[in-house]
């Protein structure tokens, strides 16, 4: 039976009222122990998407989420990255984590399923290995390594929000305020006290505007100052996908080759994911001892020649081969073996151009479609971006299924749902 003050709380805020932490701890909690039920459960979802919150519920709902579940410690500094979806096609934490774990620092990594695009992290990560592991399981996974890359849901880490993804993923809808919420209290849940949030804006993407993604970020390190974390910020332009497969095959496909230094890798996403893997290393070494930074600067310089340094020379390959050992995956595998969906069609170009403009949003609806995230070889694989040239007959994208119904379907929904402009 659902506690009192917790639909009243509900009332309250579908009204347009502010809510004090103890109302919204009885909202979480009641959401944790899955007794609001869903009808009651969206209500309150969808009062934050109409109304907002304040910053300071903001912080309370952070911190209920946080204290209606399990909670990890590790010790020193503790690294973490998130990327605000909807850009599919960009698993960076897949390059980010091994590369920070191969530079010494603890990076426990705990990602999401697929909400608004067609695989999230932990979809693509589960290509490799498994990725549900409960708390003491993750402690010798990390201990061993330094890092993880698992499924929140194995854990008892804020399991508000999971009850509320479920909610939403329905409407493919999320609002700003309850991503930051979402993601904030997962990392400090987690243990993760040096966090580079990457924020990507653009058109066709979570965030629409820099005006958008600058509230956002003032947002972030609002709650990073009042949990006492560091937390650095990337906002940029983003248009289409960085790597060129979109899928949990593909997209992992793209990683390692990354990781592999293959000649034909995706440099767009080698160079966002050492990006982000640079600041990381930055704020890492604000609170490292002198010796090692003295060290790093002379050698490197920064961070992001750290970060290059560890990815060209192999380790974070190495590194991301002790990840998936550790999981319980096959360290063995090489993006060259990695084949998709048996079905497939090459998209022709019908003219002579130039790629004018990308839309994620098509990309994610042909792409789940076809069968991704729960097909894992399904998806799209891309020959052309932005500003490339394309020619009369010649291949643009292709698209992939394990299953031929799924495959015909999306082919015929690209009329409707074009993915390029050219």
């Amino acid at each position: 039976m659902t506690n009192g003050s917790a639909l009243s709380a509900i009332q309250e805020k579908l009204t347009g009222k502010r809510l004090n932490y103890k109302e919204i701890f009885s909202i979480m909690d009641e959401i944790a122990h899955q007794r609001l039920g869903t009808v009651l459960t969206t209500y309150f979802a969808a009062s934050g998407y109409a109304k907002g919150f304040s910053n300071e519920e903001l912080y309370f709902l952070t911190e209920a989420m946080i204290n209606t579940g399990e909670k990890l410690e590790f010790k020193g500094i503790v690294a973490d990255k998130h990327s605000i979806g909807g850009v599919p096609g960009t698993r960076t934490t897949l390059i980010v984590v091994p590369i920070i774990a191969s530079a010494g620092f603890t990076i426990p990594k705990s990602s999401s399923r697929a909400i608004t695009t067609a695989g999230g992290t932990a979809d693509d990560m589960e290509v490799l290995c498994p990725v549900t592991f409960n708390k003491n399981q993750i402690y010798k996974i990390v201990e061993k390594t330094k890092a993880c890359i698992v499924w929140g849901g194995g854990v008892d880490i804020a399991p508000a929000d999971d009850e509320l993804i479920k909610v939403e993923e329905p409407l493919g809808l999320e609002s700003f305020d309850k991503i930051l919420v979402s993601i904030m209290a997962k990392k400090i849940a987690f243990g993760s006290n040096h966090i580079v949030i990457d924020l990507p804006y653009g058109k066709h993407v979570k965030v629409h505007s820099l005006h958008d993604a600058k509230l956002v970020k003032g947002k972030f390190e609002y709650l990073a100052e009042k949990f006492s974390v560091k937390i650095k910020v990337l906002i940029h332009n983003t248009e289409e996908p960085a790597g060129r497969g979109v899928g949990p095959l593909l997209e992992t496909k793209d990683a390692l080759m990354v990781l592999e230094q293959s000649k034909d890798r995706p440099l767009d996403l080698e160079q966002k994911a050492l990006n982000i893997a640079g600041l990381l290393l930055d704020i890492c070494l604000k609170d490292s001892n002198q010796k090692l930074n003295d060290n790093i600067t002379k050698e490197f310089g920064d961070g992001y020649n750290w970060a290059a340094y560890i990815l060209s020379s192999g380790h974070a390959y190495k590194k991301m081969k002790e990840i998936i050992d550790a999981q319980g995956g096959n360290s063995d595998i090489i993006s060259t073996n990695m084949k998709p969906g048996k079905y497939f069609k090459h998209i022709l170009s019908k003219k002579h151009g130039v790629i004018k403009s990308v839309n994620s949003n098509n990309i994610t609806l042909i792409a789940k479609i076809l069968g991704a995230p729960f097909s894992k070889k399904s998806g799209i694989y891309f020959y052309k971006k932005i500003k490339e040239e394309v020619y009369v007959g010649k291949p643009i994208f292709t698209l992939f299924s394990e299953k031929e119904h799924n495959l015909k379907e999306a082919i015929d929904s690209l009329y409707n749902f074009p993915i390029l402009e050219y």
